[in-house]
């Protein structure tokens, strides 16, 4: 099995998306969806500090942003597990004459 057909593995996907939002996406190949999660993270988190009470703490006055975040390295994981299963269940599975 060429090493290039292995998929990277999840762990590492769900850690760059953790160090950065959107990078898990793009260590993937799926550059133009992490800077979307990049983008709206910061929009969000921005229009949200605007929105809030100036008394609010720094996770509530940024929601918007947290929560994109979030949302964005359950995504990264899932499609990372995803084509990771698939691979192990394709390198299972017995070719037929």
């Amino acid at each position: 099995m060429e090493p290039a057909d292995i998929p990277t593995h999840p762990y590492k996907i769900l850690a760059a998306a953790l160090l950065v939002p959107g990078a898990g996406h793009v260590w993937l190949g799926l550059a133009q969806r992490g800077l979307m999660f990049l983008f709206f993270t910061a929009v969000l988190g921005w229009v949200s500090a605007k929105l809030m009470p100036a008394d609010a703490t720094f996770i509530g006055r940024h929601i918007g942003g947290v929560f994109i975040y979030g949302v964005s390295v359950i995504d990264a994981y899932r499609t990372a597990r995803l084509r990771y299963e698939l691979w192990r269940h394709k390198a299972d599975t017995p070719v037929q004459p």
